[in-house]
């Protein structure tokens, strides 16, 4: 069901839209509110006296004010919000005005502007949709779930160059975040397909034939940027969009695409020379960073994995290229914690790099940071633990790897790996029961696990001897 301009409504419902207008013109705010609460009711398609509504709502309200949040909380309640969400699966219109009711006496009620949006997508009302989630977005830029449901339904809309700006600003928030660059790409594509196709139908110039040969190439190119495994798919992929590129010099998904077939096909050199090119345009993609990192060091692995064994000087070659790999790898993770000081996922992995490099004391400060991560919470400090055993702070290292294992109620590899540290830990503080019995434990579960068979055995055949 499309959103309906105001001459798409019935004669009756466009009056009493219009003196609506007047009312609200007049400064008569409730009875403009009445009016076109009505409208909306029997029209939920009718966008402009939404709009004009939600404009009567607001000043009536005094304006849209920031959203404290005792008042989200209190708001969250009210029982027809409680209603609407009940009614959203089965009937999204009914929601729809439930959410619409809530709104009337709170505009500035967050929880109902996401109902009335999800109803909205349902009952296929885009505008409506964003409507209500950019007075969302703004109370909550660094929102990523409201930031992304924007930009769907501004895509929906057919705005996506508005949906570009917003997952791009989220991206450099959110850099490692891979469902939120895929939507990007998304968006970047049907941005594409909208300036390249039917914008030229809107502007009057181009026929539908253009059009839909516009979508059959991107259909090809789209499976050309699945990144085959054979060697001839990627081959043909490269030359198909090399083809395509020959005609749309500028297009930047077209760019995109051949690099990471490139990538694919390990010609490194001319992969990145492409996304470092994306990474310096008008939009770049945050996420390119990363890419550009990842690709330097598989770049450095391939040299590594050519060298010839029997060549002189073969070892010392080895280890140049492993201590240019950790050198480059170091220096990415710090210039990308220096543009997202925030992103405690990075913060994470500057302590990894860190602590490869030796330099404990910076790798302790960055997992302090890191562990307010809520999904490396744990791995952030177990690796504390481990820094703080290198220092020779044993005390330290096992109040570390306790608290770590508290939040580990799974038996896996990682918790192997914390038992394992915890009994060198207290092996190191000269605790050798408490050590014993960190091993025993991964002994009863993985007896292959590292050598804990041996320190097992050997505790028990040296207490069988009376040792």
């Amino acid at each position: 069901m499309p959103e309906k301009s105001v001459n798409e409504v019935p004669r009756a419902l466009r009056e009493q839209y219009e003196k609506g207008l007047l009312a609200f013109e007049k400064n008569n705010l409730d009875y403009a509110i009445a009016l076109l609460s009505q409208v909306v009711a029997q029209e939920p398609a009718f966008l402009e006296c939404r709009q004009a509504l939600r404009a009567s709502q607001f000043k009536r309200a005094g304006g849209a004010g920031k959203v404290g949040l005792f008042k989200r909380l209190l708001g969250s309640t009210n029982p027809k919000l409680v209603q609407a969400r009940v009614a959203l699966k089965g009937n999204p219109l009914e929601a729809l005005n439930l959410a619409e009711s809530v709104l009337n006496g709170d505009p500035n009620n967050l929880d109902a502007h996401k109902v009335l949006a999800e109803a909205a997508l349902a009952a296929g009302f885009p505008q409506t949709a964003v409507l209500s989630l950019e007075i969302v977005f703004k109370q909550m830029p660094r929102d990523r779930d409201v930031g992304m449901k924007l930009a769907d339904a501004l895509t929906q809309a057919g705005q996506p160059g508005r949906a570009d700006k917003i997952l791009a600003d989220l991206l450099q928030l959110y850099p490692n975040d891979i469902e939120l660059a895929q939507q990007y790409k998304n968006v970047a594509a049907s941005r594409t397909m909208t300036e390249a196709g039917y914008g030229r139908l809107e502007g009057g110039h181009g026929s539908y034939r253009d059009v839909l040969r516009d979508e059959q190439q991107a259909i090809e190119l789209e499976k050309a940027a699945r990144l085959p495994r054979s060697g001839d798919e990627v081959a043909q992929g490269i030359a198909l969009i090399e083809s395509r590129l020959r005609q749309h010099p500028g297009d930047l998904q077209l760019l995109r695409s051949l690099a990471d077939l490139l990538a694919q096909k390990e010609e490194f050199d001319r992969a990145l020379d492409i996304y470092r090119q994306l990474a310096g345009g008008e939009r770049p993609d945050p996420s390119l960073a990363k890419v550009i990192a990842e690709l330097e060091l598989r770049k450095l692995d391939r040299q590594s994995a050519n060298l010839d064994p029997a060549a002189p000087g073969h070892a010392d070659q080895r280890r140049e290229l492993e201590a240019r790999k950790r050198a480059l790898a170091l220096e990415q993770a710090r210039q990308q914690v220096e543009q997202y000081p925030n992103d405690l996922l990075l913060r994470f992995e500057l302590g990894q790099r860190l602590l490869e490099a030796g330099q404990v004391g910076e790798a302790i400060a960055e997992f302090q940071k890191a562990q307010n991560h809520p999904h490396k919470r744990i791995a952030a400090v177990h690796q504390l633990g481990r820094c703080f055993l290198l220092r020779g702070m044993t005390d330290l290292a096992i109040r570390a790897l306790q608290n770590a294992l508290k939040e580990k109620p799974v038996f896996d590899e990682e918790k192997k790996e914390l038992l394992y540290d915890l009994g060198e830990a207290f092996a190191k503080a000269g605790q050798a029961e408490d050590a014993i019995e960190q091993f025993k434990l991964i002994y009863e579960a993985d007896i292959g696990y590292r050598d804990v068979a041996a320190r097992v055995d050997a505790y028990y055949a040296a207490k069988a001897q009376g040792g």
